[in-house]
């Protein structure tokens, strides 16, 4: 991992992957957007992956989206 892939976790079963995409694309180009789903059920297991174009833009949004809010659940955003 050169920086700039993003473990996001604590996400509501509602978010989708171009939600996801979208809110973290307000601090920078996301080049690929991840949840993990239930193979079964295909439903959201609560956590994904995001890869920013720039270790500067993943910084800044560990810095600006940890802890924030996203369909009413705080979210934890790290490395």
């Amino acid at each position: 991992n050169p920086g700039n892939n993003l473990y996001v976790t604590g996400l509501s079963t509602r978010v989708t992957e171009s939600w996801l995409e979208e809110y973290f694309a307000k601090e920078g180009k996301v080049i690929e957007c991840c949840l993990v789903t239930d193979p079964l059920t295909r439903e959201s297991r609560g956590f994904g992956f995001v890869t920013m174009d720039t270790v500067e833009d993943a910084d800044r949004c560990i810095k600006y989206l940890h802890r924030s809010n996203l369909d009413g659940r705080s979210i934890t955003v790290e490395k």
